[in-house]
């Protein structure tokens, strides 16, 4: 398959590395003779190609993001793929400064406030008119797998706590570009300077409520001085809406998606995430 796609880009590679920490696609870190990097990425799904081509054309005048080179739709056996250009830089890390904090916090408004086109797009969808059954569809989908984990008592205890938190959530913050994968690993920083944001495969226009969850759970929540200076940078640029209000729901509701995201994957590739978001769970749990 990747040399199938080296192919089609007309590439010259001298160096190949997988790239690690990607899970709805392939990707590599490709060395070009003239001793530049580029990156291939292969997206698991059409749908996922569709999105991401979708986002780069949004985003690409809005907020820093990879340049894209070129692109293949694919075929019959490859869903397509995509030739970026490097970042410079590293992911982010909970060791970053507040005014990386401050920076993360005005992109993600920026992003946050690109509406949905005019026009139907045919990768992203427009989830926001029905947002409410969109959380659940989630929700649901997930559940037929951890329900094969977890006891009886305490799979049921979770699906009445998501029954009732849904309802104490205030009403949508949209339609607008949500990532839903908003994570250090996809947010890409070179000294003190947020340098773009990577991997759209899962975009969607929805609520903002949702994507700031995974940005809070391994960034923000390490230190208050990031969590407050990245709000000052999200609010320079729209209001922000009350995190205390829908953060409860929406770490509890990705505690337990995950767990089900890590049995589909697989659990033994996946045992430390599986076993972090058991963990998560039964704590939520308890705490009512």
């Amino acid at each position: 398959m990747l040399t199938q796609v080296i192919k089609q880009f007309g590439l010259q590679i001298t160096n190949i590395d997988e790239v690690d920490d990607s899970h709805s696609s392939m990707v590599y870190k490709c060395r070009l003779p003239e001793s530049d990097h580029v990156y291939i990425k292969i997206p698991y799904t059409t749908l996922k190609y569709q999105r991401e081509l979708e986002a780069y054309q949004i985003l690409q005048d809005n907020i820093p993001i990879p340049k894209l080179l070129d692109y293949w739709p694919g075929d019959e056996e490859i869903p397509g793929a995509f030739l970026l250009s490097e970042l410079e830089g590293r992911p982010l890390s909970a060791r970053d400064s507040r005014s990386i904090a401050y920076q993360v916090g005005v992109i993600h408004a920026q992003m946050h406030n690109i509406p949905p086109p005019a026009h139907l797009l045919a990768g992203i969808q427009n989830e926001f008119p029905n947002w409410s059954s969109f959380i659940d569809k989630q929700f649901h989908s997930f559940a037929q797998d951890v329900k094969t984990v977890l006891d009886e008592s305490t799979y049921h205890l979770a699906l009445e706590k998501f029954e009732n938190i849904k309802s104490q959530l205030p009403e949508p913050d949209g339609p607008s570009f949500v990532h839903m994968d908003f994570r250090p690993a996809n947010i890409i920083v070179d000294n003190d300077k947020v340098t773009g944001i990577i991997d759209f495969e899962s975009v969607r226009f929805g609520s903002t409520e949702i994507d700031f969850t995974k940005l809070y759970r391994d960034f923000l929540s390490y230190d208050i001085s990031l969590l407050e200076n990245y709000k000052t940078g999200y609010s320079s640029v729209r209001p922000l809406i009350d995190l205390e209000a829908v953060l409860p729901f929406y770490r509890f509701t990705d505690a337990f998606n995950s767990i089900g995201w890590s049995i589909r994957r697989g659990i033994e590739k996946n045992k430390h995430f599986f076993e972090a978001n058991v963990t998560m769970l039964n704590h939520f749990l308890k705490k009512n």
